[in-house]
């Protein structure tokens, strides 16, 4: 069986650590990336068996690639730490890559209720998805908060967003790349806490023109 991490990049969520790492299946191993938190990120996730990294450079693209930089498994998925995600659905993300059926699988969310999506992110989200269809000659969904591929080869892509485009760029760099692109469902749930990127229409906008910078760069 091959090697399997979660990264989990963390700002600030100590309170929603415990019940993601719970939730994360027993051969998995958790990678909680610190990037900069204030509370008691780094020493919750320890204490519930993750293996923790500190990421000095702020930024949610900066974070993500830390824990790909320092990840060992052949095997890679990125998910959330503010427990919208389910870690028990991790296996639906990561059995195309671990088969060979796919490159690259996201997990396209689907609202457990209207609470945990609220409307200006479900625009700003199909908005960009629009965008990346069109950038990428592929039907892309979601730009995905859970995302898997193998190590070595997401290395290749040489990512180089550090802010909200990494996900995007992800997707853009695979597809220019030739790579199998595979979307799987999975339940999307309010987060606990307050979002640090997009907990309002501002911030969704900012993340949007993040995203459009690296469609444009790539």
């Amino acid at each position: 069986m091959e090697s399997v991490q979660v990264i989990l990049p963390c700002l600030n969520e100590a309170a929603a650590l415990p019940t993601v790492l719970a939730s994360v299946p027993p051969d998995y191993q958790a990678l909680v990336v610190d990037n900069c938190s204030v509370d008691a990120t780094a020493r919750v996730a320890g204490e519930h068996g993750a293996t923790v990294i500190g990421c000095a450079a702020r930024g949610y693209g900066a974070a993500c690639h830390a824990g790909l930089l320092a990840a060992t498994a052949e095997v890679v998925v990125w998910m959330d730490a503010d427990g919208s995600l389910d870690g028990r659905q991790l296996s639906r993300v990561v059995e195309p890559v671990s088969s060979g059926r796919a490159d690259l699988v996201i997990g396209t969310r689907r609202p457990v209720s209207s609470a945990a999506w609220p409307w200006w992110l479900r625009a700003a989200n199909a908005e960009l998805a629009r965008e990346l269809s069109v950038r990428t000659g592929q039907r892309i969904r979601d730009l995905g908060a859970m995302r898997a591929g193998r190590r070595e080869q997401l290395l290749c892509l040489d990512l180089r967003d550090r802010r909200s485009g990494y996900p995007a760029e992800t997707l853009v760099a695979a597809a220019d790349a030739g790579w199998r692109i595979g979307q799987v469902e999975v339940d999307y749930r309010p987060r606990i806490g307050r979002s640090k990127v997009t907990g309002t229409p501002l911030g969704a906008l900012r993340a949007v023109r993040d995203l459009r910078a690296v469609m444009a760069a790539r």
